[in-house]
């Protein structure tokens, strides 16, 4: 699973600046099942900074183990920057990480409609600023990927992995 791969692969790239922030990642995976995790578990010495990743495929599992808000679920449904927000901020609280990483989309080859066609995700990365600073953020990006479920599933990985990167480095 390189097609999308860049040279160093992200998942490599990813670790350096973490550590050197002795920062921690955990991550919340909806449409991508698990890849993002194991992504980084690929990376000899992840084990410094990657915490965890938890697939929440269902409504039930995102409200259960991230404690995503019912009411957001029913108004925006799961493929949504609020249910992204939501997620990414669970799973950084939850796990006690610095970063929380989330991915909610529509992998295909179904389920996609006019406004929110096959290969849209919503990535959400999320920071943990020091106690009583008010210095935590979240945001969210909306993308759309094209190809296979398998070659879409990859890119959304990937891209959850540059936008975590880039935020790290933004926040160093």
């Amino acid at each position: 699973m390189r097609e999308f791969a860049s040279s160093p692969p992200i998942e490599e790239q990813v670790g350096d600046p973490l550590r050197k922030t002795d920062a921690t990642v955990a991550v919340a995976e909806s449409c991508t099942g698990g890849l993002i995790g194991s992504l980084l578990t690929d990376v000899p010495g992840s084990s410094d900074y990657f915490d965890r990743s938890l697939t929440t495929y269902s409504y039930d599992a995102k409200l259960q183990l991230l404690a995503v808000n019912r009411e957001v679920l029913d108004e925006d449904g799961a493929v949504s920057a609020p249910v992204a927000r939501q997620m990414a901020r669970g799973v950084r609280d939850s796990a006690g990480t610095t970063w929380g990483v989330s991915t909610t989309g529509i992998a295909g080859p179904e389920g996609g409609t006019e406004a929110k066609p096959v290969g849209t995700v919503f990535i959400g990365v999320s920071f943990a600023g020091e106690w009583g600073t008010q210095s935590s953020t979240t945001s969210v990006e909306r993308y759309e990927f094209d190809g296979t479920r398998t070659e879409i599933k990859e890119q959304i990985a990937r891209q959850a992995l540059e936008d975590l990167l880039a935020a790290v480095e933004e926040q160093a």
